[in-house]
């Protein structure tokens, strides 16, 4: 039997590859730190805030989506920049799974009933200091989006496909402290996602889809 290459990033692939993958590794190594070798020692060893975020794969049959964020302009940290609904993990999180799950729900309303989590990929270190775990969720559609203006100015959906192609990872650089620092970008209609969001599209890449 012939698969298309659309099934290649249906929700049901999706499934199967996070099943097949050891994902929660923890030997397994992520991070700004990837591309800025000289990085690792400050980012790995420093004390680091748990966060985690979800990775929503919305289930449209062959042609899956992806659901991201645009933070709001006035937070203080990260404004403006494009990233996944999550946020820190709070001490009555039972779960980084939790933690994603109820950061959804109070950022852009969605809310567990409507989402399938299948797994999490090894935890993704950043140079602002935190330790992301990135939990994968399937979305059943139907659902109604409702975002939280405090921390959310957009909501939007991407094409599982256009994240999972290499051809849309860009490997692109800025002056921080007066040091190159080379981070990926993945330019996307009018959207600029670039940073810890891009580098953790990155890791699911890698770990799932080579």
């Amino acid at each position: 039997m012939v698969h298309s290459r659309a099934a290649h990033y249906s929700a049901q692939d999706f499934r199967q590859r996070a099943a097949q993958e050891h994902l929660n590794d923890a030997v397994a190594e992520y991070g700004d730190h990837m591309l800025n070798p000289d990085l690792r020692k400050m980012i790995v060893e420093q004390r680091l805030r748990d966060a985690a975020v979800l990775i929503p794969v919305v289930d449209h049959g062959d042609a899956s989506t992806v659901i991201l964020t645009k933070r709001a302009e006035k937070l203080k940290s990260h404004s403006g920049q494009i990233a996944f609904p999550g946020g820190r993990i709070d001490p009555t999180d039972l779960s980084p799974e939790a933690a994603a799950l109820r950061e959804t729900s109070e950022e852009i309303g969605l809310t567990s009933d409507h989402i399938e989590i299948i797994g999490r990929l090894p935890d993704y270190v950043t140079g602002s200091g935190y330790r992301i775990a990135p939990v994968l969720g399937i979305v059943r559609p139907g659902f109604h989006l409702s975002l939280n203006a405090d921390e959310v100015d957009d909501i939007f959906e991407v094409p599982l496909g256009f994240l999972m192609d290499p051809a849309n990872h860009d490997r692109a650089s800025r002056t921080w402290q007066d040091q190159e620092r080379f981070f990926y970008a993945m330019p996307y209609e009018e959207r600029y996602i670039w940073g810890v969001t891009a580098g953790i599209i990155r890791a699911l890449y890698e770990r799932l889809y080579t």
